[in-house]
Order: structure tokens, then C-alpha cells, then sequence
């Protein structure tokens, strides 16, 4: 199955490593160099509109952030 996380994107539910909010987790020091870090490796996957969220995925040996203007808690929803 997929889960679509808005901007006329899914991705593979099986793929999703997590769902994060970012307002609450790029508070952390760790979040904000793993943000950095993927950025500066092309592994990030921006959005149009502001984002509200970020889903991290592992597929085929590839680890994708994708941002998303959809909250986390939404997406959650539309996993189960």
C-alpha cells in the first residue's frame, strides 16, 4: 500500500522508517544536523507550501526526508 503525503506524492507504507512533526523534534540538536545533513547529501524531498512534517523512508538502499505541509498526525490517520 501507499500513503500520500500531499503534493501529489506517495510513498511505500512498508518504505516509511517514521513520521516526525516539525515543530517538536527540530527543537532537538540531533534533529537539526540530521536535517542538515540529509540536505547536503540531496537525500531531502522539499514541498511547496510550508511544512509541518517530514517522513523519513528506506528503500532499495536509498534514504529519502520527505517534507510535507500535511501534520503528522494526519498522516498517522491515513496509515491505519
Amino acid at each position: 500500500m501507499y500513503l500520500s503525503i500531499g503534493n501529489d506524492m506517495a510513498v511505500r507504507e512498508r518504505s516509511i522508517i517514521g513520521i516526525f512533526d516539525l515543530d517538536n523534534t527540530t527543537t532537538s540538536k540531533k534533529t537539526r544536523e540530521f536535517l542538515t545533513a540529509a540536505e547536503q547529501e540531496g537525500q531531502v524531498v522539499p514541498c511547496d507550501d510550508l511544512p509541518k512534517s517530514f517522513v523519513v523512508t528506506a528503500e532499495y538502499g536509498m534514504n529519502r526526508v520527505y517534507l510535507t505541509s500535511l501534520s503528522a498526525s494526519t498522516l498517522e490517520r491515513r496509515l491505519k
